[in-house]
């Protein structure tokens, strides 16, 4: 039987390492040899990570990550509540990347083995 993790980042991309955390070990569980289903919502200021084109000047960034995770076959959502609130929800997202709602969150932990928060 297939593990299902979810990872629920809240924490915004840049200040602190918690999201880049969350997306190291996104990652790393997407790329074991157990091959989970991993499943990424992003929250409050951690939606800002879905849009493109962003450069920290420190390396390749969180745009590679997330389009990393999408080759995974990693479902990555933005909560459309906090999408809207930033002004993100009719922008351009990264390939792979769309808005998503506190009910299929809600469906996500639900039927998830594991929830990790961020």
């Amino acid at each position: 039987m297939t593990q299902k993790i979810v990872v629920i980042v809240h924490a915004a991309p840049y200040g602190s390492e918690r999201c880049l955390s969350a997306l190291r070990v996104a990652t790393a569980l997407a790329g074991h040899d157990s091959k989970p289903e991993v499943k990424v919502f992003l929250m409050s200021d951690a939606t800002v990570v879905g849009l493109p084109n962003q450069h920290d000047g420190a390396g390749p960034g969180l745009q590679a990550m997330v389009e990393t995770l999408v080759a995974e076959g990693v479902t990555i959502r933005l909560c459309r509540t906090c999408a809207l609130a930033r002004g993100l929800a009719e922008l351009t997202l990264i390939n792979g990347v769309s808005i998503g709602t506190l009910p299929e969150l809600a469906d996500w932990t639900l039927t998830a083995d594991k929830v990790i928060t961020f």
